[in-house]
């Protein structure tokens, strides 16, 4: 698989060069690997929390659940951090101006509040259907713990029981189907990549270079800490990636956490973790866990104060790791959404909002990028606490 998919990144990339802004006629191919991997999102989530569920006890999943937060709130902290530190390495943006002609019109952030609120869907089809991650969580945790309490009652095992084996068939008939559209990952791959390199353009790039430079220089940074992790946890790093590649590299590609799911869902069955544990942190983290929109964040506000020419302070700095924090988390892992946040902090610190504008001009490119870094978080954590987990039992 990750042959093809390596032969569909550079015959992509090829026919973006050679044929241009002409490269769209693709695009079909891709929306259609997108539509695919977003078919098989509920039935997997869905199935798959259920009978991980019932696979452990309440107290194994609480204790889990307690220690993928506390990773997630760390590791976004730290994403700021070492974002802002790299950055203020390299001051992008220094010696850029804005023209005054920049305008965007950022689409509004829902607010923690919001999302929060969105947890429990007043509607069990609605929550499914307009693809409510935080809302399938709930409902699928609801109803595999009300499955547990059957199985374990006198008067309910044999009926739960029963109950059980049809959820963990339908679990792998969703396997299996999910088999299936993997063939079709680097078709659509080869399609993306082409769309995307034909439509973006060399000039683009270039006029933005340093920026981008800065940003991809941070997510290696914290690309190596992840590694750093996974040495200590006493995970080999090859294993983890050979494993863990197809997700980062379709992530890439199509800048969806949410979109290539299956595929992490997929990754992580492959590194025999606990189905108990990714079926719920996976989904979870899609969601909320955005290291790579962090660090996005970071080096974006260094970026606006540079062309504004007002370096960040340090209680600026303070800000940004606090109000990036709470603003990466519960963002939607889906295209476009790194705008949203930028421009919710950059209001927070009162940067120039034609700034946003100016940087969504790569919004593509760096969206690849920090999407990637995101599912790839979202894999370490759950190894690691894997393998904690492991030595408590």
């Amino acid at each position: 698989m990750i042959k093809k998919i390596t032969i569909a990144l550079i015959l992509g990339v090829a026919v973006g060069v050679i044929f241009g802004e002409n490269a769209s006629a693709l695009s079909p191919l891709g929306d259609l690997l997108m539509n695919l991997l977003q078919f098989i999102i509920v039935p997997l989530i869905f199935f798959t929390l259920i009978v991980g569920v019932n696979q452990t006890s309440a107290s194994n999943l609480g204790r889990m659940g307690g220690k993928v937060f506390l990773y997630y709130a760390i590791t976004s902290a730290f994403a700021i951090t070492v974002g802002l530190t790299v950055a203020s390495l390299f001051n992008p943006g220094q010696g850029t101006t804005l023209t005054g002609t920049e305008n965007m019109e950022v689409p509004e952030n829902p607010g923690i509040i919001e999302v929060l609120l969105s947890i429990v869907p007043d509607n069990i089809i609605s929550g499914f259907a307009e693809m409510n991650l935080l809302g399938i969580i709930f409902t699928s945790l609801a109803f595999g713990i009300g499955l547990a309490v059957m199985r374990g009652s006198n008067k309910l095992n044999e009926m739960g029981n029963r109950l059980y084996h049809v959820f963990d068939a339908l679990n792998e008939l969703t396997l299996i189907v999910m088999k299936a559209i993997l063939q079709y990952v680097p078709i659509g791959i080869f399609a993306i990549i082409a769309n995307v390199i034909g439509n973006q353009g060399l000039d683009t790039l270039l006029s933005l270079g340093n920026f981008i430079l800065v940003l991809y220089i941070a997510i290696l940074v914290h690309l190596a800490l992840y590694i750093l992790l996974l040495i200590l946890a006493k995970i080999k790093p090859a294993v983890f990636f050979n494993e863990a590649r197809t997700p980062m590299i379709t992530a890439f590609v199509t800048q969806s956490s949410t979109g290539v799911l299956p595929l992490t869902l997929n990754a992580a069955k492959n590194l025999d973790l606990k189905k108990s544990l990714y079926g719920f942190s996976l989904p979870l983290g899609a969601t909320m866990n955005m290291d790579g929109a962090a660090i996005r964040i970071a080096v974006s506000t260094v970026f606006a104060a540079n062309v504004i020419g007002e370096p960040l302070s340090f209680i600026a700095i303070l800000q940004v790791v606090l109000i990036g924090t709470l603003v990466s988390i519960g963002t939607a892992g889906v295209p476009g959404a790194g705008i949203v946040m930028i421009a919710t902090v950059f209001a927070q610190l009162g940067l120039p909002m034609e700034a946003v504008a100016l940087l969504a001009a790569v919004d593509v490119i760096i969206g690849m990028g920090a999407t990637a870094l995101n599912v790839t978080g979202d894999l370490v954590g759950t190894s690691v606490i894997n393998k904690t987990e492991k030595k408590s039992n």
